[in-house]
């Protein structure tokens, strides 16, 4: 839960800002750990996961991924994400299928028993989220909607940037553990 104001006054927009950015980043928190729990128990590594999640992300706004742009997103080689395409079909958890446009391409997609696992599963976060938000209107769901594809442009104009042109390492990151002790 973040640092909220005081309830007899109105926050400033920063300061929405700031509870919303905070808000995000405990999600993101506790997101990740539930995936660590899924992953542990269904003996997938972080990475098989991760791969799962993007995978899942790109079914659902109707654009499957293809292997190379996976390999984008986890920031891996060609290579490993054959391999981990490989090993995530050998264990039923993905297929591969040809691009209806483009035989030349494949998409990766979630095997119906992956899919029935993760519902049965995550079945109760819905329901804990549903319950949650029961109290929400409609029109607050849908502001709280607009603030969260705002949020996911931000973050997505921000990635474009790093890997564009990505920032130089601080000094911080060039210093090695002794050359910190010296100085």
């Amino acid at each position: 839960m973040t640092k909220r104001v005081a309830v007899n006054r109105q926050p400033s927009r920063a300061e929405l800002e700031r509870l919303l950015s905070a808000d995000l980043r405990a999600i993101t928190a506790h997101s990740d750990r539930v995936g660590r729990y899924y992953a542990r128990h269904n003996d997938l590594s972080h990475g098989d996961f991760q791969a799962l999640l993007y995978i899942m992300v790109a079914e659902t706004a109707g654009t499957p991924v293809t292997p190379a742009q996976l390999s984008q997103r986890l920031d891996v080689s060609a290579a490993a994400i054959t391999y981990l395409a490989d090993r995530m079909i050998h264990a039923g958890h993905i297929r591969r299928e040809a691009d209806p446009e483009d035989r030349r391409k494949s998409h990766l997609r979630f095997e119906q028993s992956s899919l029935e696992l993760a519902h049965k599963f995550f079945m109760p976060l819905g329901d804990h989220m549903r319950e949650a938000m029961a109290d929400l209107s409609d029109r607050d769901l849908r502001a709280a909607h607009r603030v969260l594809t705002a949020m996911m442009d931000g973050m997505a104009t921000f990635e474009k940037e790093l890997f564009e042109s990505p920032p130089q390492k601080s000094e911080r990151a060039r210093t090695t553990p002794a050359q910190a002790e010296n100085s």
